[in-house]
């Protein structure tokens, strides 16, 4: 029988909107159609949540993912009991509420590395907050890298129109320069076959970025493409991946847009973030306050399915609110797409 897949949703920094997203997403009935979120957090912030959205939502308190019923207008959940009612505050970076955040995760990650869930669904952390707990990781990728063991991994954003595969992320653009080597470009083209072939693509068109201007015009604004990109697409294409490049930065994501290829090899963090957010990212001309929120945030070569929204904390919004939660009901959305070509036996 063929049965909804089980997701892990952390509740991210309780100083933040994770906990209003989680409860507006589990708002949404088409969501427990197509599968069974339980949240890992605490109960407080969540009825917190509750009570500033307005929202009637039920509470199931629950050990494990196994006593989930998954029925609409209940949210099973995971209490951590990390929290007092008033234990936190709204806005403020704070030890507690990192020391929380990065406890809801690393519960997460053992529970899908035990398949007791099917995928972990992140909300936003504070990466001040998670060090000043004392865990030195650059944000949520990198936690789950650790606690998963591996060391072959990507960071990948997904949107309705645009997806993108990073060679490097949170380092300084000079760091980032002496990171992409040909073994690195490689590795990420080949994460990216392998992620949305995960995704229900059979044969993904990989587009690979250019570092330099212009992917160095023959060499005349830098040698990286010459020396590590395009050997590095020539050993992909030998191998059977579709890879092209390098395309010029410029040029590349528009070609992507058109239909040409599938996802975009990108060579540093801002260079794949900021089309994405172009497109997801709406705010009022009038208030200057978002009006949409969309895009996520994939963990590529990990033992187990992440995805993320592609939003941080929103302190400003934080208690009021006034959060939007497309970007996790997005994220769900995939989760289930990625689990059910993962898993036999889950309800297509």
């Amino acid at each position: 029988m063929n049965k909804r897949p089980v997701l892990a949703i952390t509740m991210g920094d309780p100083a933040g909107i994770g906990a209003e997203i989680a409860v507006k997403a589990l708002g949404h009935k088409s969501i427990y159609d197509t599968c069974v979120p339980v949240v890992i957090g605490d109960l407080e912030p969540m009825k917190d949540a509750i009570s500033f959205t307005g929202g009637s939502l039920r509470f199931n308190i629950i050990k494990e993912p196994g006593e989930a019923k998954g029925r609409f207008g209940e949210i099973d959940l995971i209490d951590m009991g990390l929290l007092e009612p008033r234990g936190w505050e709204y806005k403020t970076v704070s030890e507690k509420t990192g020391k929380a955040s990065y406890e809801y995760i690393v519960k997460g990650i053992n529970l899908a590395l035990n398949e007791e869930v099917h995928a972990v669904v992140t909300c936003p952390i504070n990466k001040e907050a998670i060090h000043n707990a004392g865990y030195h990781f650059a944000g949520h990728t990198e936690i789950f890298a650790h606690h998963t063991g591996c060391s072959s991994y990507a960071m990948m954003l997904v949107s309705d129109t645009l997806r993108v595969i990073h060679c490097t992320t949170h380092v300084s653009i000079r760091q980032a320069c002496d990171l992409v080597t040909k073994e690195r470009v490689y590795d990420v083209i080949r994460l990216a076959d392998e992620a949305l072939k995960l995704m229900g693509i059979k044969k993904p068109r990989i587009g690979v970025a250019g570092l330099n201007p212009h992917s160095s015009e023959n060499g005349l604004f830098g040698d990286e493409e010459r020396k590590w990109i395009y050997p590095a697409i020539e050993e992909a294409k030998a191998n059977g991946y579709l890879a092209e490049g390098p395309v010029p930065p410029d040029t590349v994501f528009v070609k992507a847009l058109a239909g040409q290829y599938d996802i975009v090899v990108a060579m540093y963090h801002d260079q794949g973030h900021i089309p994405l957010k172009l497109i997801g990212f709406k705010l009022s001309p009038e208030t200057h306050g978002r009006e949409s929120v969309s895009g996520v945030n994939v963990t590529v070569g990990l033992p187990i399915i992440r995805t993320s929204v592609d939003h941080g904390t929103a302190y400003d919004k934080a208690g009021e609110g006034r959060a939007n939660e497309g970007s996790l009901v997005e994220a769900i959305d995939l989760a289930v797409a990625m689990a059910r070509n993962k898993f036999p036996g889950l309800m297509k």
